[in-house]
């Protein structure tokens, strides 16, 4: 990923790349030059990274999945010192659909059943994916239930699919779905620079891809 925010960068004429970590280099000295930090590393660097923006004081965007729980109370911990957009997914569609659907599931309540299709590639091993737990969860919190809630699941793995999610809700007498597909990872980048962008200046605390696209 880190080719892929200097190639989204490039794109961007008051964006300017200060490095991009590699085992060997200085990571508190790439933080204290930054405005702002973007984190698409492991859960083991994440917390390097956490410690960097900390000490340094610099609003942070993470795409990295897969924190443990000891992991993700220490991303809260600094974001309750500095600005954190924490998301599963960067992707700006996938935060338009997890919005969508959201509103949806509050207005039509439990008579309809919600259903959530997801693809990816045949190297992908969680099943369902992140973005579809995301998704389920958004339908259940809106309709006042736990977890995935009454939400079901479907995935497959095939070929080197970079990622499709569909949303369906049916009720006796009718239907609607929500989709979103992924062509390039580089979409996944560049909702991190957009969410970058949003971060300066904002006060500490832990944020989502939907507050960047609908929070003002």
């Amino acid at each position: 990923m880190g080719q892929a925010i200097a190639a989204g960068l490039e794109a961007q004429d008051d964006l300017e790349l200060v490095g991009i970590w590699g085992r060997d280099d200085d990571l508190g000295s790439l933080v204290a030059a930054a405005d702002v930090v973007i984190d698409f590393s492991l859960p083991d660097g994440t917390m390097q990274v956490l410690e960097a923006v900390a000490e340094h004081d610099k609003p942070l965007v993470c795409g990295v999945s897969g924190l443990n729980d000891e992991q993700m109370a220490r991303l809260d911990a600094v974001a309750a010192s500095v600005p954190v957009v924490y998301d599963r997914n960067m992707s700006l569609g996938v935060a338009v659909l997890e919005h969508s659907i959201r509103e949806a599931a509050r207005s039509l309540g439990k008579d309809f059943d919600v259903h959530i299709c997801e693809v990816h590639h045949v190297h992908k091993k969680d099943a369902p994916s992140g973005t579809a737990l995301k998704l389920g969860e958004a339908v259940a919190n809106a309709r006042g239930e736990q977890g995935t809630g009454s939400v079901t699941f479907e995935s497959e793995r095939r070929g080197e699919v970079p990622g499709d999610h569909e949303v369906f809700m049916r009720s006796a007498t009718e239907s609607l779905s929500f989709g979103h597909s992924v062509t390039t990872r580089q979409v996944f980048a560049d909702g991190a620079i957009r969410a970058a962008r949003w971060l300066v200046g904002k006060q500490a605390g832990r944020y989502l891809m939907r507050d960047v696209l609908f929070r003002k």
